[in-house]
């Protein structure tokens, strides 16, 4: 799973242009939660082929007692809690202050990895400025411009090194037979209730699998002789025979889960209809490639006016889900969940689905032949030919002349072809428009 940095320090040290420069933009955020303070976000970062989560907190100060100050403390101590190695932003301009020495004394107190950066330290020599940084007793200090992107590489090159996960021998090891099923959602939306039903009439799970970050829990299980990996974002815990669930919402530990999977049960709370969370949760998904299936649970719980409400909440927050089927169940009456896994099977299947070059390229023409691309100009989008470019998610890759001038009303129409041909349901679909050079176009 994807290591997880947190970057802490108080208030104006430059911890968001840094978290901006890691992440390449701000578009690269994933989850701005409603319920979590503003200033916490979550966005993916790379450095070569190393992939990371990165946490961006709010001002810090551990001492708080009161008001939006305390709030902001207390994100900030849960995003400490979820990550691999912290990040301690300071002023290299301003100098060292007392809120620097509280969280100084925090953070060597947990004894959690953590590096020590001096940020604004562009021009400056290293030496004699940086020198009263030692005092924090956090070790040598980083000097680094998170706005001009000096020393930033080197950085997150020790970050990720202090962590030395073994994440490609887990990939090797990974038995292409078995199906990796995260269930997510917002807390106490049943996702404990669902999964020790599922526990409870399998009667098969032995074991845990320690994760190789702090808390993902991995559960064997098989039914109808598919084996299946649940990947736990519900804090499930094992004391001898009895497991224990806790309703400890991680969006770390969510986003992960969703990674390491190939198949998603999201989990819709009837009772509190679609928040800014699951649409969160959803759209992560969908940028995952992450096939899915949603379920609402505690259907029972609403009366016939609140159904046709979520309904219609579903149909327009959610709309990015289409391709998504939709189960109504309760998982503590164990209502509808034999359906469920009808779907997941088959929202997994579609993700492998393997599509010939000859089979998709007639769809394509057909689709040419009833709705022509809308003509740009003096020249209209001619794709010639298509052909399958991956798999989980399914990609098409369709090459012509123009084609960047492809509408995205067109481009739903094609998918909407495809979709139908190969019964792809359950898994998003991406579709690449290249355009094929002209060899005269330079040629006088």
């Amino acid at each position: 799973m994807k290591p997880v940095v947190a970057l802490v320090g108080r208030p104006n040290v430059g911890k968001s242009t840094l978290f901006n420069r890691l992440t390449k933009s701000r578009d690269a955020i994933v989850a701005d939660y409603a319920g979590l303070t503003r200033d916490r976000h979550y966005g993916n970062a790379k450095l070569g082929k190393r992939e990371y989560i990165v946490i961006d907190t709010g001002g810090f100060e551990p001492t708080a007692e009161t008001g939006i100050i305390k709030e902001m403390a207390k994100q900030t101590r849960q995003a400490v809690a979820e990550s691999d190695v912290v990040i301690f932003v300071v002023d290299a301009r301003l100098g060292i202050s007392a809120q620097d020495h509280d969280i100084a004394n925090y953070l060597r107190r947990l004894g959690k990895p953590t590096i020590l950066a001096a940020n604004k330290a562009e021009g400056m020599t290293e030496g004699v400025q940086l020198v009263e940084f030692f005092e924090l007793g956090l070790g040598e200090v980083r000097p680094i411009s998170a706005a001009h992107g000096q020393n930033i590489r080197s950085l997150i090159e020790e970050a990720l090194d202090v962590l030395n996960l073994p994440e490609e021998e887990q990939e090797e090891e990974a038995d292409p037979d078995v199906i990796k099923l995260a269930v997510a959602g917002r807390p106490n939306v049943g996702k404990s209730t669902l999964i020790n039903t599922w526990l409870g009439e399998e009667r098969l799970v032995a074991f845990d699998m320690p994760g190789t970050t702090r808390d993902a829990i991995q559960v064997p299980f098989e039914k109808n002789g598919q084996k299946y990996e649940l990947i736990d974002t519900a804090g499930l815990r094992r004391k001898g025979k009895v497991f224990e669930a806790i309703e400890k919402f991680s969006v770390v530990k969510t986003l992960q889960a969703i990674e390491n999977s190939h198949v998603v049960l999201l989990l819709i709370d009837a009772t509190q209809g679609v928040s800014d969370q699951d649409a969160h949760i959803a759209g992560y998904c969908v940028e995952a490639g992450r096939a899915l299936v949603l379920a609402v649970n505690k259907w029972d719980a609403i009366d016939s006016y609140q159904r046709e409400l979520l309904q219609r909440s579903i149909e327009t927050r959610l709309v990015f889900l289409k391709f998504a089927e939709i189960h109504m169940i309760s998982a503590i009456k164990r209502q509808g969940l034999a359906p469920v896994w009808k779907s997941l099977n088959h929202a997994f299947t579609a993700s492998r689905r393997k599509m010939p070059t000859p089979q998709l390229t007639r769809i394509l023409l057909q689709a040419i032949e009833e709705q022509a691309p809308k003509r740009a100009g003096v020249s209209r989008p001619k794709p010639r030919y298509a052909h399958q470019g991956g798999q989980n998610p399914p990609i098409i890759v369709v090459h012509g002349n123009s084609l960047e001038h492809i509408t995205d009303a067109w481009r739903r129409y094609l998918e909407g072809r495809i979709r139908k041909a190969f019964d792809l349901v359950g898994t998003p679909l991406r579709i690449e428009f290249r355009t094929t050079d002209n060899p005269y176009l330079d040629k006088s």
